[in-house]
């Protein structure tokens, strides 16, 4: 291992990986000491093991929280959704997994396909500074984007105002629509959440090492061994880069 990338992602003799807590697919709970479990907290333990160093699992509340951390001295990798906002700061891999990104309709709502929810009038619940958040800030062109802390928040945002829509990861909105009569999840997806690893971007080196070490990743199974070692349902290996 290239002593430069060595001293890029671990300054301090460990690797500090910023975990975001609120990914439900990518943390799945926590073992007896309290420290975060997971595809995520595991793919951080396979980098370090690379590298040949401990890890220490840094833990945010959400993925706004990892990326504002960037350039903080908190963390050395960061294990979040890839988007060109939080690409200003930090230099991504391609994505190691994927998560659909769709709709909930209210029951008797007139809006059939994933088209119809950017039209005037509609208002979309959406939690604050989530991958997908981003995505619709950028894209949605004429509904209205309402934003809450969370997503417990984001599903009584849409319910206490009687939003058109609520966004959200498709895995999640599967769990909120059995506690909403007749309310339904629309088909198909309006993006695919890219989960990936990300250091410093003046890490040029270690940046490097994380795109190769990712794709290795998923060529030689351990992604999807992962995945199927916590039992995540709605989680996929993304393609190549």
């Amino acid at each position: 291992m290239s002593p430069e990338i060595i001293a890029q992602l671990a300054p301090h003799g460990v690797l500090r990986a910023g975990i975001n807590l609120s990914n439900f697919l990518l943390v799945t709970g926590r073992d007896v000491f309290g420290s975060p479990e997971g595809v995520s907290p595991d793919m951080a333990r396979a980098v370090a093991e690379r590298l040949g160093v401990a890890v220490r699992l840094v833990p945010y509340a959400s993925p706004g929280l990892v990326a504002d951390a960037c350039g903080t001295d908190s963390w050395d990798i960061a294990l979040i959704g890839a988007e060109p906002q939080r690409a200003q700061t930090i230099a991504f891999s391609a994505a190691y997994a994927e998560i659909e990104a769709t709709y909930l309709v209210p029951a008797g709502s007139p809006i059939a396909t994933i088209a119809d929810v950017d039209r005037p009038g509609v208002r979309i619940a959406s939690t604050a500074r989530a991958a997908y958040d981003l995505w619709l800030e950028r894209n949605i062109a004429q509904a209205t984007l309402l934003r809450a802390e969370g997503l417990d928040s984001a599903l009584t945002l849409f319910t206490a105002q009687k939003l058109e829509a609520l966004a959200g990861l498709r895995p999640r909105l599967l769990k909120d629509v059995e506690a909403l009569p007749g309310a339904r999840i629309l088909d198909g997806q309006f993006s695919a959440v890219q989960q990936a690893i990300g250091t410093a971007r003046a890490n040029a080196a270690a940046a490097d090492f994380l795109r190769s070490f990712v794709e290795e990743a998923k060529a030689s199974g351990l992604v999807a061994r992962l995945i199927e070692k916590h039992g995540v349902r709605g989680l996929s290996v993304a393609p190549a880069a």
